[in-house]
């Protein structure tokens, strides 16, 4: 444990920082479980308004750095093309 305390500061923000990132990233992973749900359960309006959402919250991820932006921009297509298939069905 560090004994200066500047590095004692550090230590404690950064363990705040990791808690709201952590939570940040698993409120995305939420948003697009729910996303694909509403597609099994057959409900394509309400698929399209958690669309919204989850691209917002995986651009928004981006934006603070804990996802990549080609990991982001995959998953943003994967759920666009699921969106038009169930649309187009």
């Amino acid at each position: 444990m560090a004994n200066i305390k500047s590095a004692k500061k550090r230590v404690r923000l950064n363990e705040e920082q990791r808690v709201k990132n952590q939570a940040f990233k698993s409120s995305m992973r939420t948003a697009i479980k729910e996303f694909e749900k509403k597609l099994d359960n057959q409900d394509v309006e309400g698929a399209k308004d958690i669309f919204k959402l989850a691209e917002k919250k995986v651009d928004k991820a981006v934006s603070k750095g804990l996802v990549h932006k080609n990991t982001a921009a995959r998953k943003k297509s994967q759920m666009e093309r699921k969106l038009n298939q169930a649309t187009a069905s």
